[in-house]
């Protein structure tokens, strides 16, 4: 079953990047990672702390695994973590159901919708300029 359901596996449609998240020149890309967390078995971690980053937004596919494994090791590995509750797919409801009730509770700082979080983003710039 789990080799039915390799979402991202290369030469996938999973594997490609999204037309508006495609890599501009000079951002940071993560390595592959092996299994569900985007954080274990990679150089994440390592990336986000030599640029001092202290928060972790979190969407994509698939909101009881890969979602909410990354979420959780980052979160045990000290980061602020947010998820886009309205960004963030599954295969069904159960499996939605199951990270934004059951277990983001125990582990996200904040669970936001995409308007939410613009909204949010949009105050803090705004705040920030002279």
């Amino acid at each position: 079953m789990a080799l039915r359901r390799q979402v991202f596996a290369a030469g996938s449609w999973g594997a490609e990047w999204h037309p508006d998240f495609v890599p501009r020149e000079g951002e940071l890309v993560m390595r592959q990672h092996w299994a569900s967390s985007g954080l274990a078995n990679t150089d994440l971690d390592m990336l986000l702390k030599q640029h001092r980053v202290q928060k972790i937004v979190l969407i994509g596919m698939k909101a009881n695994t890969c979602v909410d494994t990354t979420a959780r090791f980052g979160q045990e590995l000290g980061y602020h973590v947010t998820l886009i509750r309205d960004a963030i797919g599954a295969f069904n409801w159960d499996e939605m159901r199951a990270t934004f009730d059951i277990n983001a509770p125990a582990y996200a700082h904040a669970v936001l919708t995409t308007d939410e979080f613009l909204t949010m983003l949009g105050k803090r710039t705004h705040e920030m300029t002279p």
